[in-house]
């Protein structure tokens, strides 16, 4: 019996043989590590995660790895889970920080990227940059607790750096662009929106809170929209974005 035999009436033989040579870049392995999962068990074989942090304790919560993987790298870790799921995928780990000086040299070669970079430094805006000159579709996944978004970067859509230039606290910038839009349920906003504003309105400095909801929910928004983008099928380009959401 085929390994995706149960994806059989979804997807066809051919696209499916597309999407197991389309090759995708994971940067940041760590919402990347929800999303690398649910791409290979769709049949996307052909993966390279790019991280140099390590699993720690509060990683578990919404994180692909297990108490055993901490303290350990989690792009070992995430190669090591991932080819016990499928021995025969190609799987590249890097250990290394995305930085201007290997960046283009880390994107070259791949047909999709996933930006799951944290806005650390503004090292997500150039690996976007790069991106676009290598004609390669970029994805953008937020976790929000009881949903997700993802937003898609083109040559031809708005750029995120169009939101705001400044990396600080980008994450909340992108939340709160997400919440004025007026395009999502009434339900979310009702129970989410004041907890975006506790935050903001909090004297910490720690990234927003994430749930395990919010990471496996951008697992399979990213996943749809890379069998999409593999099979050059019509895609919400930002500004627009997709929205997924338990509360609704």
């Amino acid at each position: 019996m085929d390994r995706y035999t149960k994806n059989a009436f979804y997807i066809s033989s051919e696209e499916q043989r597309v999407i197991k040579n389309t090759h995708v870049l994971l940067a940041g392995a760590g919402l990347g590590s929800n999303i690398a999962e649910c791409l290979l068990r769709l049949g996307f074989e052909k993966l390279t995660i790019v991280d140099a942090d390590t699993v720690d304790l509060t990683n578990l919560n919404r994180q692909n790895y297990v108490f055993h993987d901490i303290g350990n790298l989690k792009t070992a870790a995430l190669k090591k889970r991932l080819k016990m799921i499928n021995p025969d995928a190609q799987i590249l780990d890097f250990n290394e920080f995305i930085h201007e000086r290997n960046a283009e040299q880390v994107i070259k070669g791949h047909d999709l990227a996933v930006n799951a970079l944290d806005f650390q430094s503004p090292i997500p805006f150039v690996f976007d940059q790069l991106c676009i000159k290598h004609h390669i579709k970029v994805l953008h996944p937020y976790n929000f607790g009881w949903g997700s978004m993802v937003a898609v970067v083109t040559p031809e859509s708005k750029q995120l750096c169009d939101i705001s230039t400044d990396y600080r606290f980008f994450e909340t910038k992108m939340a709160s662009y997400v919440f004025q839009s007026g395009r999502l349920p009434d339900e979310f906003l009702i129970e989410v929106s004041p907890l975006l504003k506790r935050f903001l309105e909090s004297s910490t400095s720690m990234t927003p809170p994430q749930l395990s909801v919010g990471s496996w929910l951008a697992a399979a928004l990213c996943t749809r929209i890379a069998y999409a983008a593999s099979l050059n099928k019509p895609l919400k380009l930002f500004p627009d974005f997709y929205f997924i959401s338990t509360l609704m």
